[in-house]
């Protein structure tokens, strides 16, 4: 039966989908999935000076590629605002917030008054009364409580108290009808019907300043789950100098969207040893108790072994589709042959490239023009004495051979080696550097099943002359 539990996502459009808004997005998503919730998509663009339309796009297709689907068209936070501006007139109604008349140069010289006498900073305007306004645009401040404390239950870094005498009268609407961000957020998440907010713990402050409004509007506030951020692998708060940050350079590198996804859940998020968890078993056990206080560390080489078991769980139809980008990328063209060819050696490439971005040089050896160029060691393994005439009596050997699977290649190349009275070691490097030159490759079994019969003997006959 579908759940009251509603998240949301709501990033910035200024540029690419953070690896760590990606994170706070699988969270809030499963939280909710796993719990037969919705997932809402709310995108904050009321800054139009940073407002980037290309970024929205990028960030819908980052969450579409990870698989994290919402419930409703995305809401855009910018066309919202007269309900906000309507809720921050409320206020004042309520006595929660005041209109404030004063100039930038009056706040200037106040906020360094306060600054002196170790104070926070208040408007005059506070308790002024409406009748002795002047004329001139004003701005609307929330009327924080003074005395006392606002306390906020997180579900990740537990209560957290926040003294009222350091959370000043924010402004709420601006003078030209814009609202700002913590108003936004309340009400955007109250009309949206947000019951859960899980966010990085850079909001924490702000929950604060959230929650006072929530009250003095008489709103129920929802539950807060703060996240430690992601930092690089030097400690530090991650940055453009560690490299990646995007989703879709992730995307490019060629880590798949499983591989990602699990190892940003195990970023930050436990269940007791377990390092595998498909998606199903993530909606059956993600929890917010299950969050870590302390900040994670961004780990490549972690990533690329998780990204690997998914590597290697791939269909062989699946696999080509998403390497013959990757090949096409490093210049190589795949026909409807070479398909083929990649399709037969899908299960050895899926095991030795841990990334799709390295299924080209894994698979080199596959798409080499005849007659291969030797060089170095292969070179010298074709050049000893008798190399040639026994790579020759294998490809006469193998001429009959059966083709259909890896280890009954095998078993003909022992035979071959049995028939010419030599051991398989004395023809392997030589049969090896005929088929390969040289490349990284698999078995030999292996390889010849990927190559085909007429690829095969072909390689091998050349080498023979």
């Amino acid at each position: 039966m579908p759940s009251n539990v509603v998240t949301r996502f709501a990033p910035s459009p200024t540029g690419f989908l953070h690896i760590g808004g990606a994170r706070t997005a699988l969270f809030n998503w499963l939280y909710a999935r796993g719990r037969g919730g919705r997932f809402l998509l709310r995108i904050e663009d009321t800054d139009r000076a940073r407002h980037n339309e290309a970024a929205v796009d990028a960030i819908i297709d980052g969450l579409t590629w990870l698989g994290l689907d919402w419930d409703e068209p995305p809401i855009s936070q910018f066309a919202r605002r007269d309900r906000h501006a309507e809720i921050a007139q409320a206020l004042v109604e309520r006595g929660g917030a005041y209109r404030c008349y004063m100039t930038a140069a009056e706040i200037e010289a106040a906020r360094e008054a306060s600054i002196r006498e170790k104070r926070r900073f208040e408007s005059p305007w506070r308790e002024a009364d409406a009748a002795s306004a002047p004329d001139r645009p004003y701005t609307i401040r929330f009327k924080a409580p003074r005395e006392g404390q606002t306390l906020v239950r997180d579900a990740v870094q537990g209560d957290v108290t926040f003294p009222n005498s350091a959370l000043d009268d924010l402004i709420i609407l601006r003078s030209d009808g814009a609202p700002t961000y913590n108003l936004a957020v309340v009400v955007d998440d109250r009309d949206m019907g947000v019951t859960h907010v899980i966010r990085g713990d850079d909001h924490l402050n702000n929950a604060a300043r959230q929650q006072q409004i929530y009250e003095a509007m008489g709103w129920p506030t929802p539950s807060f789950s703060h996240v430690p951020l992601i930092h690089g692998p030097d400690g530090a708060k991650l940055s453009k100098r560690h490299g990646a940050l995007g989703v879709e350079a992730y995307r490019d590198l060629g880590f798949l969207p499983e591989g990602l996804c699990n190892y940003l859940l195990r970023l930050g998020w436990s269940h007791g040893d377990d390092e595998i968890i498909p998606r199903d078993r993530a909606l059956e056990w993600f929890d917010v108790a299950g969050i870590n206080k302390a900040p994670s560390r961004l780990d490549l080489a972690k990533l690329e072994s998780i990204n690997a078991h998914y590597m290697k769980a791939l269909s062989a139809e699946r696999f080509v589709d998403l390497a013959v980008p990757f090949f096409e990328k490093a210049g190589v063209s795949i026909d409807a042959a070479m398909r083929d060819t990649l399709r037969r050696a899908a299960p050895s490439l899926k095991e030795r490239a841990t990334t799709l971005e390295k299924v080209p040089g894994a698979g080199a050896f596959l798409f080499l023009k005849r007659p291969l160029d030797l060089s170095g060691k292969a070179a010298r393994a074709i050049e000893k004495d008798g190399a040639r005439a026994l790579v020759g009596a294998v490809a006469r050997s193998l001429d009959q051979a059966d083709f259909a699977s890896p280890p009954a290649l095998e078993e003909a190349l022992k035979a071959a080696a049995a028939a010419a009275r030599v051991d398989f070691g004395a023809i392997g490097p030589a049969v090896r550097a005929a088929l390969t030159a040289g490349c990284p490759a698999p078995s030999l079994g292996e390889v010849l099943h990927a190559l085909g019969r007429a690829e095969s003997l072909g390689r091998l006959q050349d080498a023979a002359r």
